[in-house]
C-alpha cells in the first residue's frame, strides 16, 4: 500500500480504509465501547491486543472437552492436551522467522528469560558483563541485575547500559556496534528488546548479532514489542535465544502463556546447563525448556490469535502497519507544536506499529480527555504517551480521529 501521499481529511481516511486489503481481518476483533456506545479508537495493542472473536470457542471447546473427558482429555479431546502445544508452533515460528523445532509456547517472558540465562550466561573472570538498554523494561533489568548476583557479580561492574547521545531520544546502531567492539571480549550476554517499550525504536537485530558474534558474546532479544509487530528472522540471523509475551501484538490475552526461541546451533549441546522438569525432558527431542506441563486455557486464545496471523501474513501486516504509522506520522507533523514532538526514530526500518509522542506539559490530563472520549492510549510517566495502530483491527480513521482529538486535547 503506498505511503508517499496523504493528506488530512477525514475523506481521505475512508478512502484508505476502503481501499484496505486487510481491511476485513478488524471483524475478527472485538471492540471495546467507548462511553457513548460507539467503537472506540483502541491503540494500545502495544500493552494488551483485543480479543479475537474465535477465543470464547476454542475456550469453550477445552471446557467441554475437561467436563466430558477429564483426564482422558489429554488424548481424546477434539484436539488432544499432550500434543496441544504443537498446534501454535509452526504459525508462531513463522511469525519470528524460526524452525518450527526452535520455538516453543511455555511459562512467562521473565520465566523463560532466567531459564535462557541458566543455559547461556555463563560468566568467566575475563567474560562476565551483560549489556542492556539503559531504558530497558523494568522486568528485564530486574533479571538480569538478579542473574548478575546470584554469580557474586554486581550491576555496577558487570552490567553495561546502553544509551542515546546527549540530547539523543534512540540510541544509533553505530554506538552498540562501537561499544561491542570495544568492550567484547568482556561480554558474555548482549540482551536488548527488539523494540524498545517506552520510545518505539526498533534495533537491527541482525546487526546486532553478527558484531556479538564476532566478539565472543552470546546474542538474545526480548521481542515482547517485537513479536507480532515487525517480521522477525530469528534463525536467519543466528540470534542465540529470544523470549517474549503473547498478550501485546500476539492478542493471547492477560496473562498468556508466553514463547521462547533457541537456535538448532544449541539443540545438541548437551553439556549446556540447564534447568530440567517432566514435560521437556526427552534426550530424543530437541532442547526444551520447559519445565511443565502448559496451560491449555491459556493456549488456547494464542491458538485463535496465530489462525489470523497466519491468514493475514506478517509481511502484508507490515507493510499496513508503515502505511498506517506513517499516516499518523504525517497528520502530526501538520499540526508542528512546542507542545509535543515524536520520540520514536522517523526510519519505518528503524520502528514498529507505535509512535512515542512526548508532551511538554499537561499529558496526563490530555490522556485522561481521550480517554473520556472512547480514545484508548498508553500513558508514560513522567512525559510520554504511546500510541500503536495495529494493522490488525486498527484503521485509517482511528488514526485521523485520534489525531484530531489529540490535537485539540493538547491545545
Amino acid at each position: 500500500m503506498a505511503t508517499a501521499r496523504f493528506d488530512t481529511s477525514a475523506s481521505f481516511a475512508a478512502e484508505m480504509d476502503a481501499r484496505d486489503p486487510l481491511a476485513r481481518l478488524r471483524e475478527q476483533f472485538h471492540i471495546p465501547p467507548a462511553p457513548d456506545g460507539s467503537p472506540s479508537v483502541y491503540l494500545c495493542g502495544h500493552s494488551l491486543g483485543l480479543q479475537p472473536r474465535r477465543v470464547r470457542e476454542y475456550i469453550e471447546q477445552e471446557l467441554r472437552d475437561w467436563e466430558a473427558l477429564a483426564v482422558e482429555a489429554h488424548f481424546r479431546a477434539r484436539h488432544p492436551w499432550l500434543p496441544y502445544h504443537r498446534l501454535l508452533t509452526e504459525k508462531m515460528a513463522a511469525l519470528v522467522g524460526a524452525l518450527p523445532t526452535e520455538v516453543i509456547a511455555m511459562n512467562s517472558l521473565t520465566v523463560n528469560l532466567h531459564l535462557m540465562m541458566v543455559s547461556f550466561y555463563r560468566p568467566t573472570p575475563q567474560r562476565h558483563k551483560i549489556v542492556i538498554e539503559g531504558g530497558a523494561f523494568p522486568s528485564d533489568q530486574y533479571a538480569v541485575k538478579s542473574q548478575l548476583r546470584f554469580h557474586g557479580l554486581t550491576p555496577a561492574d558487570s552490567l553495561i547500559e546502553l544509551k542515546p547521545r546527549p540530547s539523543e531520544a534512540t540510541i544509533r546502531t553505530e554506538d552498540i556496534e562501537a561499544l561491542i567492539a570495544r568492550e567484547g571480549q568482556s561480554i558474555a550476554l548482549i540482551m536488548l528488546g527488539g523494540v524498545n517499550y517506552a520510545t518505539g525504536q526498533a534495533f537491527d537485530m541482525e546487526a546486532i548479532t553478527r558484531a556479538g558474534h564476532a566478539q565472543g558474546c552470546v546474542v538474545a532479544f526480548d521481542l515482547a514489542h517485537a513479536a507480532g509487530n515487525l517480521p522477525v528472522k530469528l534463525h536467519d540471523w543466528d540470534v542465540d535465544f529470544a523470549v517474549w509475551c503473547s498478550y501485546k501484538y500476539l492478542n493471547g490475552g492477560p496473562g498468556c502463556v508466553a514463547g521462547c526461541f533457541v537456535h538448532e546451533r544449541h539443540a545438541r549441546d548437551w553439556e549446556l546447563p540447564r534447568f530440567a522438569g517432566w514435560w521437556g525432558h526427552d534426550e530424543q527431542t530437541r532442547f526444551r525448556m520447559q519445565l511443565s506441563n502448559p496451560s491449555i486455557i491459556s493456549m488456547a486464545p494464542l491458538r485463535a490469535s496465530l489462525d489470523v496471523f497466519a491468514e493475514a501474513g506478517i509481511e502484508r501486516l507490515r507493510e499496513k502497519s508503515i502505511s498506517l504509522t506513517g499516516y499518523l506520522e504525517f497528520l502530526l507533523d501538520q499540526q508542528a507544536s512546542d507542545s509535543f514532538h515524536i520520540l520514536t526514530p522517523r526510519e519505518p526500518a528503524r520502528r514498529g506499529a507505535q509512535l512515542s509522542i512526548r508532551i511538554r506539559e499537561g499529558g496526563r490530563s490530555v490522556v485522561d480527555r481521550l480517554t473520556a472520549e472512547g480514545i484508548l492510549c498508553d500513558w508514560r510517566e513522567p512525559d510520554i504517551l504511546r500510541v500503536a495502530p495495529v494493522p490488525l483491527y486498527n484503521t485509517y480513521s482511528d488514526v485521523h480521529r485520534f489525531v484530531e482529538r489529540f490535537i485539540a486535547a493538547v491545545r
